[in-house]
């Protein structure tokens, strides 16, 4: 899933460093030294709170439209892009519980073996995702 948020960025006149304020994501907020690692700290700060929201089963707040963002006096707009697929398959680390029904003979043969049945499919599902990207 790629996703665009518009980001305000801030520089301080003394130091030159950057803030970084993403408005749909409340909290979000960031920065850097330079201008090229304020956009990287931001991206990588919105899709962590994005991944948060996605893992506690929360929806995510629409974009506002880049046009009708105004920066505080000295800011800002630029748009951020997203990558969730990718962020989510370095970062995300929620767990969730499936059930699933198999044979019983294949269950009898796992078990003696003490096969690990949430890794062997967690392995078989990350195989055939990886397969299709």
């Amino acid at each position: 899933m790629k996703l665009s948020y518009p980001a305000c960025f801030y520089q301080d006149e003394e130091t030159g460093r950057y803030t970084v304020e993403v408005p749909d994501l409340p909290g979000c907020v960031t920065g850097g030294a330079t201008l090229p690692d304020a956009i990287l700290m931001a991206e990588d700060a919105a899709s962590g709170w994005v991944l948060d929201e996605l893992e506690d089963g929360k929806p995510i707040p629409p974009a506002t439209p880049v046009q009708a963002v105004v920066p505080d006096a000295g800011g800002f707009v630029s748009v951020l892009a997203l990558d969730m697929d990718a962020y989510a398959e370095k970062y995300g680390n929620a767990a969730v519980r499936k059930n699933c029904t198999i044979p019983a003979w294949l269950n009898t043969f796992a078990e003696a073996r003490h096969i690990n049945f949430s890794k062997v499919l967690t392995d078989g599902l990350t195989a055939l995702y990886q397969a299709a990207t």
